[in-house]
């Protein structure tokens, strides 16, 4: 069988068939996490990202879209959008990179796909500001690097692609000896297996494999189309008047950007954004190379209409009348739209110079957010990470000049920094990597220092704080003290384990004690959902024998897999 080219229908079946194979193993990939706790998520985030991708990919392809460069930017955008973790959000750019590498293609001969490859893994580690071999990084590199080769020496796709998938199965199977903590726990990168699955997937539907390709959606999964949807939460949070509402027609359209006239109007997204501003509220941008999708709330919507269309073509010109809409809501509800109706500020009202945007795991870790200055707190953490929409969401119903985001985990540190350049506010990511620090950034917060000063003190204290967790092993493994038990608790401080034993109670205390080596001020203790009140009151028994002139603050996190989170200060 010979497959010279892949044409629009062959490269729709080939990330279906990718996405289904990693769909069917996500489990598979979250147990390769390296540490042997309840919250391996690699596979979950990957997953979600290239659902999102694919719902994206489909959509153009039953546009009519023939072309495998516009699918290919179809599938970049999804799963930009989509993007969980850093597995997640990884694979977007070098998705991302690819669609660029490919974009003027109808069709792809074996060296194009390859060069596509060896662009996406270029996009991809710019995208990583600290780039660590024994990743997907390495596994995808390694492969393309393979596949460059073979696609100069052959006219068939599926030598090339089986040469890409020896070359990546062999690249994540040396991934142990780049990091040793792979070594350590016996498993290869987990990223780098999703990845693998992905090419078996490539494979499969090049050779014609009689795989089902649709792909089952997560519950989880989001997409371009939402964008009106994230502006209406914003502004749809509080009850109002209709006579309230200052621009009356919900404005969608897309730009199909002319060549002739970007150059003769100097477009500029940046500015455009800044332009289209001027006529209404509500206002959302996403632009990609010869399409921008705008929505906008305006009073005089032809206004907005004719100083896009100097840009180029409109399509998918969409206008509501949202008076109409929002009388129509309310006589639903039984209530008349004049009868004591509980008004929201005004638009126009001066926005706070400050917004909060935090991600917590917990409903008493998300109180204890609030009550520290966070506007937005989103559920996340380990166990499901949020999506890179999901925080732009959150920063857009944030009324601020400014606006603050701290991840609190390692792993969604990357996701949020992609949102700094996919909303209008500008954005500072606070680098927090665990409950802790976030905690501790929020107590150095003050409304009334500007941005930098915010920034930077913020900072220092999150430099000052020490993290511990105690959770449990879900399997066995090895770490540096020894030999790790299926259902041994663990003490981990900053991301290493550091006691082991199979009484929780004595793994808290050991922690606790090698956190306080160095001597400490306050310790602060938030308690999951699993602890009991007899365990809770065991440990500050503890505090107060062992470190009576430390000062022990204690609180219900209620957070899940995590019997306790220390801050050590």
């Amino acid at each position: 069988m010979l497959v010279q080219q892949i044409d629009a229908t062959l490269f729709t079946q080939m990330i279906r068939a990718g996405a289904k194979r990693l769909n069917e193993n996500v489990d598979m990939v979250n147990a390769l996490n390296v540490f042997p706790v309840p919250d391996g998520d690699t596979g979950t985030n990957m997953n979600l990202t290239l659902t999102s991708g694919v719902k994206e990919l489909e959509k153009k392809a039953a546009a009519g879209s023939t072309h495998v460069g516009q699918l290919a930017e179809a599938l970049s955008k999804g799963l930009l959008m989509g993007a969980r973790g850093n597995s997640g959000v990884i694979l977007s750019q070098l998705f991302r990179g690819f669609s660029k590498g490919v974009a003027d293609q109808e069709s792809l001969s074996p060296r194009q796909f390859a060069d596509g490859l060896k662009h996406g893994v270029d996009t991809a580690y710019k995208a990583v500001i600290k780039p660590v071999e024994g990743t997907v990084l390495t596994v995808a590199r390694e492969a393309a690097e393979k596949g460059i080769s073979r696609g100069r020496q052959t006219d068939d796709i599926i030598p090339l692609m089986e040469t890409v998938l020896e070359e990546a199965r062999a690249s994540l199977n040396r991934t142990p000896k780049l990091l040793p903590v792979l070594a350590q726990a016996n498993v290869v990168d987990a990223g780098g297996k999703g990845l693998l699955l992905v090419y078996e997937g490539f494979l499969a539907a090049l050779t014609g494999d009689k795989t089902s390709y649709h792909v089952e959606e997560p519950a989880y999964t989001s997409d371009l189309e939402s964008l009106g949807a994230i502006a209406h939460e914003r502004s749809a949070q509080s009850h109002f008047d209709t006579a309230e509402i200052e621009h009356g027609y919900c404005t969608e359209f897309i730009v199909k950007l002319n060549g002739e006239k970007v150059r003769q109007y100097s477009f500029d997204e940046e500015q455009f954004r800044t332009d289209l501003g001027e006529f209404g509220d509500s206002l959302l941008v996403v632009a990609d190379d010869d399409l921008v999708k705008v929505h906008i709330h305006a009073e005089q919507p032809g206004e907005t209409l004719t100083f896009a269309q100097r840009f180029g073509e409109l399509t998918r010109i969409k206008i509501e009348n949202m008076r109409e809409q929002h009388s129509t809501l309310l006589e639903y509800e039984g209530e008349s739209p004049h009868t004591a109706p509980v008004v929201a500020p005004k638009v126009t009202a001066k926005k706070k110079p400050h917004g909060i945007v935090a991600v917590a795991v917990g409903d008493g870790i998300a109180d204890i957010f609030s009550s520290l200055h966070v506007d937005e707190v989103i559920q996340g953490g380990q166990t499901m990470n949020p999506s890179t929409e999901e925080l732009v969401q959150a920063v857009e119903r944030v009324y601020a000049e400014h606006v603050f985001i701290l991840p609190n985990n390692k792993n969604i540190i990357l996701t949020a920094e992609q949102v700094v350049d996919l909303v209008e506010v500008p954005v500072t990511v606070l680098p927090t990597r665990t409950i802790p620090q976030g905690l501790a950034a929020l107590m150095a917060f003050q409304v009334e220092n500007d941005v930098e000063l915010n920034r930077r003190r913020m900072m220092e204290s999150v430099d000052a704080v020490r993290s511990g967790e105690v959770t449990f092993a879900v399997r066995d493994s090895q770490y540096d003290g020894g030999s790790i038990k299926e259902g041994d608790f663990l003490g981990i401080q900053e991301g290493k384990i550091k006691t082991v034993s199979n009484n929780l109670m004595a793994t808290s205390q050991q922690l606790l004690t090698e956190m306080l080596t160095d001597g400490a001020d306050v310790v602060t203790i938030l308690y999951g959902q699993d602890a009991t009140a007899d365990q809770v009151k065991e440990l500050t028994n503890f505090m107060e024998e062992s470190y009576p002139e430390v000062e022990c603050e204690v609180y219900n996190g209620g957070q899940p897999l995590y019997f306790f989170l220390f801050s050590v200060e």
